[in-house]
Protein backbone atom coordinates (compact mmCIF):
# COMPACT_ATOMS: atom_id res chain seq x y z
CA UNK A 1 0.00 0.00 0.00
CA UNK A 2 1.60 3.41 -0.80
CA UNK A 3 0.21 7.14 0.91
CA UNK A 4 -1.89 9.24 -0.34
CA UNK A 5 -0.61 13.17 -0.17
CA UNK A 6 -3.28 15.69 0.80
CA UNK A 7 -2.95 18.68 2.42
CA UNK A 8 -5.63 20.03 5.08
CA UNK A 9 -6.34 23.15 6.78
CA UNK A 10 -5.62 21.73 10.39
CA UNK A 11 -2.92 23.54 12.60
CA UNK A 12 -0.51 21.07 13.00
CA UNK A 13 2.57 22.70 14.66
CA UNK A 14 5.91 20.59 14.77
CA UNK A 15 8.15 23.11 17.26
CA UNK A 16 5.59 22.80 20.00
CA UNK A 17 8.20 22.75 22.67
CA UNK A 18 8.64 26.78 22.39
CA UNK A 19 5.75 26.99 24.71
CA UNK A 20 8.33 26.17 27.27
CA UNK A 21 10.98 28.28 26.07
CA UNK A 22 8.20 31.09 26.63
CA UNK A 23 7.25 30.06 29.76
CA UNK A 24 11.03 30.02 31.14
CA UNK A 25 11.66 33.74 29.39
CA UNK A 26 8.79 35.27 31.09
CA UNK A 27 10.33 34.49 34.57
CA UNK A 28 13.00 37.25 33.77
CA UNK A 29 12.83 40.86 33.18
CA UNK A 30 14.31 39.94 29.83
CA UNK A 31 11.57 41.14 27.39
CA UNK A 32 11.03 44.64 29.51
CA UNK A 33 14.82 45.77 29.52
CA UNK A 34 15.75 44.84 26.24
CA UNK A 35 12.40 47.19 25.35
CA UNK A 36 14.09 50.08 27.19
CA UNK A 37 17.29 49.85 25.37
CA UNK A 38 16.84 52.92 22.70
CA UNK A 39 18.45 52.48 19.32
CA UNK A 40 19.17 54.87 16.75
CA UNK A 41 18.22 54.82 13.14
CA UNK A 42 15.42 52.33 14.00
CA UNK A 43 13.50 52.04 10.79
CA UNK A 44 11.31 49.33 12.43
CA UNK A 45 9.70 51.15 15.18
CA UNK A 46 6.52 48.68 14.88
CA UNK A 47 9.08 45.42 15.79
CA UNK A 48 10.22 46.01 19.32
CA UNK A 49 13.52 45.07 20.50
CA UNK A 50 12.38 42.02 22.71
CA UNK A 51 10.08 40.34 19.03
CA UNK A 52 13.49 39.89 17.41
CA UNK A 53 15.52 38.83 20.24
CA UNK A 54 13.04 36.19 21.54
CA UNK A 55 12.34 35.23 18.07
CA UNK A 56 15.72 34.62 17.57
CA UNK A 57 16.29 32.72 20.80
CA UNK A 58 13.14 30.68 19.92
CA UNK A 59 15.63 29.62 16.52
CA UNK A 60 18.33 28.99 18.30
CA UNK A 61 16.07 26.26 20.70
CA UNK A 62 15.37 24.78 17.54
CA UNK A 63 19.10 24.23 16.62
CA UNK A 64 18.91 27.13 14.05
CA UNK A 65 20.74 30.26 13.81
CA UNK A 66 20.43 31.58 10.12
CA UNK A 67 18.31 34.55 10.54
CA UNK A 68 16.17 33.26 7.53
CA UNK A 69 14.69 30.89 9.09
CA UNK A 70 12.39 33.23 11.21
CA UNK A 71 10.43 32.91 7.62
CA UNK A 72 9.54 29.61 9.14
CA UNK A 73 7.17 31.50 11.71
CA UNK A 74 5.37 33.93 9.27
CA UNK A 75 3.73 30.78 8.70
CA UNK A 76 1.47 30.56 11.44
CA UNK A 77 2.79 33.78 13.71
CA UNK A 78 -0.42 33.74 15.88
CA UNK A 79 1.17 30.26 18.01
CA UNK A 80 4.47 31.63 17.39
CA UNK A 81 4.07 35.04 18.82
CA UNK A 82 1.65 33.42 21.62
CA UNK A 83 4.25 30.57 23.01
CA UNK A 84 7.41 33.32 23.13
CA UNK A 85 5.03 36.30 24.22
CA UNK A 86 5.77 38.63 21.79
CA UNK A 87 3.43 41.16 19.55
CA UNK A 88 5.60 40.60 16.12
CA UNK A 89 7.22 37.99 14.34
CA UNK A 90 10.19 40.25 12.80
CA UNK A 91 11.33 38.95 8.73
CA UNK A 92 14.55 38.09 8.21
CA UNK A 93 15.91 41.61 6.89
CA UNK A 94 14.45 42.94 9.95
CA UNK A 95 15.63 40.37 12.45
CA UNK A 96 19.60 40.88 11.13
CA UNK A 97 19.32 44.72 11.02
CA UNK A 98 18.20 44.63 14.88
CA UNK A 99 20.92 42.47 16.26
CA UNK A 100 23.59 44.45 14.13
CA UNK A 101 22.20 47.88 15.39
CA UNK A 102 22.16 46.01 18.97
CA UNK A 103 25.38 44.56 18.89
CA UNK A 104 27.00 44.68 23.02
CA UNK A 105 24.29 46.25 24.34
CA UNK A 106 22.88 43.13 25.79
CA UNK A 107 25.61 41.60 27.47
CA UNK A 108 24.99 42.91 30.75
CA UNK A 109 20.79 42.43 30.50
CA UNK A 110 21.61 38.17 29.25
CA UNK A 111 24.02 37.61 31.87
CA UNK A 112 21.94 38.82 34.54
CA UNK A 113 18.34 38.01 33.53
CA UNK A 114 20.39 34.07 33.05
CA UNK A 115 20.98 33.88 36.58
CA UNK A 116 17.50 34.88 37.10
CA UNK A 117 16.06 32.67 34.78
CA UNK A 118 18.25 29.78 36.51
CA UNK A 119 17.08 30.61 40.36
CA UNK A 120 13.56 30.69 39.30
CA UNK A 121 13.70 27.62 37.14
CA UNK A 122 15.05 26.04 40.87
CA UNK A 123 18.03 24.31 39.01
CA UNK A 124 19.72 21.65 41.07
CA UNK A 125 23.64 21.85 41.09
CA UNK A 126 25.67 18.66 41.33
CA UNK A 127 29.06 18.68 43.15
CA UNK A 128 31.75 16.96 41.51
CA UNK A 129 33.63 16.23 44.83
CA UNK A 130 31.54 16.31 48.62
CA UNK A 131 30.17 19.46 48.71
CA UNK A 132 32.15 21.47 45.57
CA UNK A 133 30.30 22.95 42.73
CA UNK A 134 32.77 22.67 39.59
CA UNK A 135 33.22 25.95 37.57
CA UNK A 136 34.61 24.59 34.65
CA UNK A 137 36.12 27.51 31.83
CA UNK A 138 37.60 27.04 28.82
CA UNK A 139 38.04 28.72 25.30
CA UNK A 140 37.18 26.59 22.72
CA UNK A 141 37.70 27.33 19.00
CA UNK A 142 34.77 27.74 16.42
CA UNK A 143 35.82 26.94 12.73
CA UNK A 144 34.39 29.88 10.32
CA UNK A 145 37.40 28.82 7.42
CA UNK A 146 37.33 30.42 3.94
CA UNK A 147 34.91 33.68 5.40
CA UNK A 148 35.57 36.93 5.53
CA UNK A 149 33.87 37.43 8.44
CA UNK A 150 35.48 40.45 10.74
CA UNK A 151 37.54 39.23 13.45
CA UNK A 152 38.18 35.37 11.78
CA UNK A 153 42.02 34.96 12.95
CA UNK A 154 44.31 31.72 12.76
CA UNK A 155 43.32 29.96 15.81
CA UNK A 156 45.69 27.65 18.01
CA UNK A 157 43.87 24.45 16.71
CA UNK A 158 45.55 25.55 13.82
CA UNK A 159 42.24 27.15 11.59
CA UNK A 160 40.62 30.56 10.73
CA UNK A 161 37.76 31.21 12.87
CA UNK A 162 36.76 32.77 16.60
CA UNK A 163 37.77 32.31 20.04
CA UNK A 164 35.30 32.37 22.82
CA UNK A 165 35.42 31.38 25.91
CA UNK A 166 32.68 29.87 27.76
CA UNK A 167 32.39 29.01 32.07
CA UNK A 168 30.33 26.07 33.69
CA UNK A 169 28.44 25.56 36.07
CA UNK A 170 27.36 22.41 37.79
CA UNK A 171 27.60 18.42 37.08
CA UNK A 172 24.72 19.60 34.43
CA UNK A 173 27.24 22.50 32.81
CA UNK A 174 24.60 25.57 33.27
CA UNK A 175 26.32 28.23 30.81
CA UNK A 176 27.26 30.87 33.83
CA UNK A 177 29.00 33.21 31.38
CA UNK A 178 30.77 33.75 28.05
CA UNK A 179 32.54 35.76 26.05
CA UNK A 180 33.54 36.24 21.85
CA UNK A 181 37.14 36.42 20.85
CA UNK A 182 38.59 36.85 17.61
CA UNK A 183 40.43 33.60 16.68
CA UNK A 184 44.20 34.85 17.09
CA UNK A 185 43.50 36.34 21.12
CA UNK A 186 45.45 34.29 23.48
CA UNK A 187 43.13 31.86 25.93
CA UNK A 188 44.33 34.63 29.04
CA UNK A 189 43.86 37.52 27.43
CA UNK A 190 40.78 39.41 29.83
CA UNK A 191 40.44 35.67 31.54
CA UNK A 192 40.81 37.35 34.89
CA UNK A 193 37.97 39.53 34.91
CA UNK A 194 36.47 37.05 33.11
CA UNK A 195 37.18 34.53 36.16
CA UNK A 196 35.67 37.14 38.74
CA UNK A 197 32.66 37.79 36.96
CA UNK A 198 32.08 34.01 36.50
CA UNK A 199 32.73 33.32 40.11
CA UNK A 200 30.15 36.43 41.53
CA UNK A 201 27.67 35.10 39.22
CA UNK A 202 28.01 31.44 40.31
CA UNK A 203 27.64 32.60 43.76
CA UNK A 204 24.12 34.29 42.99
CA UNK A 205 23.34 31.11 42.16
CA UNK A 206 24.51 28.66 45.50
CA UNK A 207 26.45 29.08 48.48
CA UNK A 208 27.95 25.94 48.02
CA UNK A 209 31.84 25.90 47.57
CA UNK A 210 33.05 26.62 43.90
CA UNK A 211 36.19 24.05 42.81
CA UNK A 212 37.58 26.29 39.61
CA UNK A 213 38.88 24.18 37.00
CA UNK A 214 41.46 25.71 34.05
CA UNK A 215 43.77 24.40 31.80
CA UNK A 216 47.19 25.10 31.43
CA UNK A 217 46.90 28.12 28.71
CA UNK A 218 45.24 29.85 31.81
CA UNK A 219 47.98 29.10 34.20
CA UNK A 220 48.37 32.83 35.42
CA UNK A 221 49.09 34.26 38.71
CA UNK A 222 46.62 37.10 38.04
CA UNK A 223 44.15 33.82 38.14
CA UNK A 224 45.24 32.97 41.75
CA UNK A 225 44.63 36.74 42.42
CA UNK A 226 41.06 36.15 42.16
CA UNK A 227 40.53 32.78 43.65
CA UNK A 228 42.56 34.16 46.77
CA UNK A 229 40.42 37.45 47.02
CA UNK A 230 37.80 37.83 49.40
CA UNK A 231 34.96 38.81 46.96
CA UNK A 232 35.83 35.70 44.66
CA UNK A 233 36.96 32.82 47.20
CA UNK A 234 37.52 29.70 45.63
CA UNK A 235 39.02 26.62 45.36
CA UNK A 236 40.93 26.07 42.70
CA UNK A 237 42.75 23.37 40.04
CA UNK A 238 44.70 24.82 37.37
CA UNK A 239 47.16 22.67 35.35
CA UNK A 240 50.56 23.91 34.82
CA UNK A 241 52.55 25.47 31.58
CA UNK A 242 56.08 24.06 32.57
CA UNK A 243 57.18 26.78 29.93
CA UNK A 244 61.27 26.31 30.64
CA UNK A 245 61.19 24.05 33.08
CA UNK A 246 62.87 20.80 32.87
CA UNK A 247 61.54 17.55 32.92
CA UNK A 248 64.43 16.03 34.76
CA UNK A 249 63.76 18.96 37.63
CA UNK A 250 60.34 17.20 38.29
CA UNK A 251 62.16 13.40 38.07
CA UNK A 252 64.51 14.32 40.64
CA UNK A 253 61.57 15.97 42.82
CA UNK A 254 59.94 12.79 42.65
CA UNK A 255 62.42 10.47 43.33
CA UNK A 256 63.43 12.45 45.98
CA UNK A 257 60.11 12.12 47.74
CA UNK A 258 60.01 8.89 49.53
CA UNK A 259 57.00 8.86 51.22
CA UNK A 260 55.12 7.97 47.53
CA UNK A 261 56.32 5.21 46.24
CA UNK A 262 55.82 4.88 41.91
CA UNK A 263 53.78 2.70 41.08
CA UNK A 264 54.67 0.26 37.99
CA UNK A 265 51.42 -0.61 36.69
CA UNK A 266 53.15 -2.45 33.82
CA UNK A 267 57.45 -3.64 33.17
CA UNK A 268 59.21 -0.02 32.14
CA UNK A 269 56.93 2.13 33.78
CA UNK A 270 56.78 4.12 36.64
CA UNK A 271 54.63 6.77 38.00
CA UNK A 272 55.55 9.01 40.59
CA UNK A 273 52.81 11.72 41.93
CA UNK A 274 53.24 13.94 45.08
CA UNK A 275 52.46 17.36 46.34
CA UNK A 276 55.50 20.39 46.54
CA UNK A 277 54.54 23.68 48.23
CA UNK A 278 55.87 26.95 46.51
CA UNK A 279 56.10 30.43 47.22
CA UNK A 280 54.47 33.04 44.94
CA UNK A 281 56.20 36.54 45.75
CA UNK A 282 52.80 37.99 44.00
CA UNK A 283 50.61 36.53 46.59
CA UNK A 284 52.72 36.36 49.62
CA UNK A 285 52.24 32.81 50.54
CA UNK A 286 53.18 29.51 48.92
CA UNK A 287 50.57 27.12 46.96
CA UNK A 288 50.58 23.60 46.63
CA UNK A 289 51.79 22.23 43.21
CA UNK A 290 50.61 18.82 42.58
CA UNK A 291 52.69 16.67 40.34
CA UNK A 292 52.44 13.09 38.55
CA UNK A 293 55.69 11.95 36.81
CA UNK A 294 55.58 9.03 34.11
CA UNK A 295 59.19 7.55 33.24
CA UNK A 296 59.40 5.20 30.49
CA UNK A 297 61.76 2.27 29.23
CA UNK A 298 60.00 0.12 28.08
CA UNK A 299 57.45 1.17 25.33
CA UNK A 300 53.48 -0.56 25.76
CA UNK A 301 55.16 -2.69 22.73
CA UNK A 302 58.00 -3.85 24.47
CA UNK A 303 60.60 -1.79 23.03
CA UNK A 304 63.12 -1.01 25.06
CA UNK A 305 64.41 2.82 25.39
CA UNK A 306 68.20 3.68 25.27
CA UNK A 307 66.65 6.61 26.73
CA UNK A 308 64.04 7.11 29.20
CA UNK A 309 60.76 9.10 28.18
CA UNK A 310 59.59 11.59 30.52
CA UNK A 311 55.70 12.91 30.82
CA UNK A 312 55.29 15.48 33.11
CA UNK A 313 52.07 17.42 34.35
CA UNK A 314 51.44 19.83 37.11
CA UNK A 315 48.70 21.53 39.02
CA UNK A 316 48.24 24.42 41.04
CA UNK A 317 45.29 23.86 43.83
CA UNK A 318 43.84 24.97 46.68
CA UNK A 319 42.46 21.76 47.67
CA UNK A 320 44.26 19.29 50.84
CA UNK A 321 43.22 16.38 48.92
CA UNK A 322 44.72 12.68 47.55
CA UNK A 323 46.98 13.31 44.94
CA UNK A 324 44.72 10.63 42.77
CA UNK A 325 41.47 12.52 43.97
CA UNK A 326 42.90 16.48 42.67
CA UNK A 327 44.11 14.60 39.22
CA UNK A 328 40.94 12.95 38.64
CA UNK A 329 39.18 15.92 39.75
CA UNK A 330 41.12 17.54 36.98
CA UNK A 331 40.53 15.14 34.28
CA UNK A 332 36.80 15.33 34.90
CA UNK A 333 37.28 19.24 33.80
CA UNK A 334 37.31 17.58 30.12
CA UNK A 335 33.50 17.17 30.00
CA UNK A 336 33.36 21.09 29.41
CA UNK A 337 34.35 19.81 25.37
CA UNK A 338 30.72 17.53 25.14
CA UNK A 339 29.76 21.03 26.54
CA UNK A 340 31.24 22.63 23.87
CA UNK A 341 29.90 20.12 21.01
CA UNK A 342 26.33 20.17 21.80
CA UNK A 343 26.75 24.37 21.44
CA UNK A 344 28.28 23.68 18.13
CA UNK A 345 27.19 20.81 16.61
CA UNK A 346 23.58 20.46 18.09
CA UNK A 347 22.81 24.22 18.10
CA UNK A 348 24.57 24.71 14.89
CA UNK A 349 26.50 27.28 15.68
CA UNK A 350 30.27 26.55 15.21
CA UNK A 351 29.87 28.89 11.50
CA UNK A 352 28.54 32.25 12.75
CA UNK A 353 25.38 33.82 10.64
CA UNK A 354 26.93 37.03 10.63
CA UNK A 355 29.90 38.92 9.30
CA UNK A 356 29.82 41.64 11.80
CA UNK A 357 31.76 40.51 14.81
CA UNK A 358 29.51 42.27 17.64
CA UNK A 359 26.48 40.43 16.00
CA UNK A 360 27.44 37.02 16.21
CA UNK A 361 29.03 37.78 20.04
CA UNK A 362 25.75 38.82 20.79
CA UNK A 363 24.64 35.71 18.92
CA UNK A 364 26.53 34.00 21.24
CA UNK A 365 24.82 35.42 23.91
CA UNK A 366 21.60 34.82 22.88
CA UNK A 367 22.63 31.22 22.72
CA UNK A 368 23.64 31.17 26.09
CA UNK A 369 19.75 31.65 27.22
CA UNK A 370 18.97 29.13 25.00
CA UNK A 371 21.20 26.55 25.57
CA UNK A 372 20.48 26.48 29.48
CA UNK A 373 16.68 26.81 28.38
CA UNK A 374 17.30 23.41 26.93
CA UNK A 375 19.65 22.34 29.59
CA UNK A 376 17.08 22.93 32.22
CA UNK A 377 14.18 20.93 29.94
CA UNK A 378 16.67 18.41 29.71
CA UNK A 379 17.10 18.18 33.53
CA UNK A 380 13.78 18.93 34.61
CA UNK A 381 12.61 15.65 32.24
CA UNK A 382 14.88 13.64 33.85
CA UNK A 383 13.08 14.30 37.76
CA UNK A 384 10.08 11.69 37.17
CA UNK A 385 10.03 8.03 34.64
CA UNK A 386 7.57 9.06 32.47
CA UNK A 387 8.73 8.01 29.38
CA UNK A 388 9.87 4.41 28.15
CA UNK A 389 13.42 4.67 27.53
CA UNK A 390 16.45 3.59 29.25
CA UNK A 391 17.31 4.58 32.64
CA UNK A 392 20.87 5.93 34.62
CA UNK A 393 21.08 8.62 32.28
CA UNK A 394 21.99 11.74 34.32
CA UNK A 395 22.81 15.00 31.89
CA UNK A 396 20.40 14.90 28.54
CA UNK A 397 22.46 15.87 25.61
CA UNK A 398 20.53 18.66 23.93
CA UNK A 399 20.08 17.21 20.55
CA UNK A 400 18.02 15.03 22.28
CA UNK A 401 15.79 17.68 24.21
CA UNK A 402 15.42 19.60 20.85
CA UNK A 403 14.36 16.17 18.89
CA UNK A 404 12.09 14.65 21.73
CA UNK A 405 10.28 18.27 23.60
CA UNK A 406 10.96 21.17 21.19
CA UNK A 407 10.00 19.53 18.42
CA UNK A 408 7.38 17.67 19.14
CA UNK A 409 4.11 17.79 16.54
CA UNK A 410 0.59 18.86 18.35
CA UNK A 411 -2.66 20.17 16.84
CA UNK A 412 -3.68 23.97 17.77
CA UNK A 413 -7.30 24.12 18.50
CA UNK A 414 -9.20 27.25 19.46
CA UNK A 415 -11.94 26.49 21.82
CA UNK A 416 -14.01 28.60 24.28
CA UNK A 417 -11.74 31.38 24.42
CA UNK A 418 -8.56 28.71 24.94
CA UNK A 419 -5.94 27.78 22.87
CA UNK A 420 -5.30 23.86 23.05
CA UNK A 421 -2.34 21.41 21.89
CA UNK A 422 -3.35 18.25 20.73
CA UNK A 423 -0.24 15.86 21.59
CA UNK A 424 -0.68 12.90 19.91
CA UNK A 425 -1.11 9.44 21.73
CA UNK A 426 1.53 7.47 19.81
CA UNK A 427 4.13 9.96 20.90
CA UNK A 428 6.20 8.82 24.09
CA UNK A 429 7.09 12.19 25.38
CA UNK A 430 3.69 13.65 25.75
CA UNK A 431 3.57 12.83 29.53
CA UNK A 432 6.93 14.38 30.49
CA UNK A 433 5.43 17.71 28.17
CA UNK A 434 2.41 17.94 29.86
CA UNK A 435 4.81 17.53 33.53
CA UNK A 436 7.40 20.25 32.13
CA UNK A 437 4.60 22.97 30.68
CA UNK A 438 2.72 22.72 34.46
CA UNK A 439 6.12 22.84 36.07
CA UNK A 440 7.12 25.87 35.03
CA UNK A 441 3.92 27.31 34.06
Amino acid sequence: MKFEIRFSRERLITPTGLGIVGLLLDKTDFKKRVDAIKLKDNSNPHIKNSDATLAYIGLLCQGKSDFDDVREMLEDTEFFTYALNIKRIPSSETLRQRLDMTGKKLRTIILEENVKMLKEAQVELTPCFKDWIPLDIDVSPFDNSNTKKEGVSYTYKGFDGYAPIFAYLGEEGYQINMEFRRGSDHCQKNTDVFLKDSIVNAKRLTGQPLLVRLDSGNDSVDNLKVCYSDETSSDFIIKRNLRKEKLSFWQTIAEENKDNKPLEPREGKKVYTGSVYWNIEELGHKVRIVYKVIERTITAAGQVLLVPELEVQTWWTSLDLSEAEIIGLYEAHGTCEQFHSEIKTDMDLERLPSGNFDTNGLVLELALLAYNILRIMGQESLKKDDIAIKRGVKRRRIRTVIQNLISLASHVVKHARKVYLNLGCSNIWRFTFKRLYGTFA
